[in-house]
């Protein structure tokens, strides 16, 4: 089954790839691709608005000067709904994404994901967001990450706080499990 939280991750994760190899925002028509490739089919687009469907969730796209993903549970529970929004911070002279809940008041969990910064000067990523695909198994969701996203984030030293709600990580070798929101995460590679 698929939740806001395992179409927003791996499509940042995509987003970001585009904005430290190009030094870019990526385009509407490319976040289209993407969750394309995530398995959802395109609705609707037209009049800066996308509109995308899977079973599970529903897609708003906004593709403006900034990005703004919706991503919403085909329940219709706002609650569990999130966006990733992608900007360019002209003081900052940095690109910037970030997954957020769509509604503060009702979110019912935190949102543990550092936001992805992109140093325009530079070219440097300035943040260790740790983003990745999700992969199900026999005893859980996990979100895999690769040898290069687990090493960053091994060198800020949050390993024992999950990536997802910033909660506490349980590890058993190259797996962890979050004792807060239940999802894991699984090193590759």
């Amino acid at each position: 089954m698929e939740e806001p939280i395992t179409v927003a991750v791996p499509l940042a994760k995509r987003m970001m790839n585009v904005m430290v190899t190009e030094k870019r925002l990526p385009s509407g028509d490319e976040v289209r691709e993407f969750l394309k490739e995530l398995g959802l089919e395109e609705l609707y687009m037209g009049k800066g608005l996308a509109l995308l469907r899977s079973r599970d969730v529903i897609v708003l796209l906004f593709p403006r000067e900034s990005l703004v993903v919706d991503v919403i549970p085909a329940s219709g529970e706002v609650s569990d709904a999130l966006e990733v929004i992608a900007y360019h911070d002209r003081k900052l002279n940095s690109l910037i994404l970030e997954i957020l809940p769509a509604n503060d008041l009702e979110y019912e969990g935190n949102i543990g994901l550092e936001p992805v910064i992109v140093n325009l000067e530079t070219g440097e990523l300035e943040s260790t967001s740790v983003l990745g695909d999700f992969e199900e198994e026999k005893d859980g969701v996990y979100l895999v990450i690769d040898s290069e996203t687990f090493e960053r984030w091994k060198d800020a030293g949050n390993l024992d706080t999950c990536p997802l709600c910033g909660g506490e990580l349980a590890w058993r070798g190259k797996k962890a499990l979050c004792l807060d929101c239940g999802y894991g995460v699984k090193v590759k590679g």
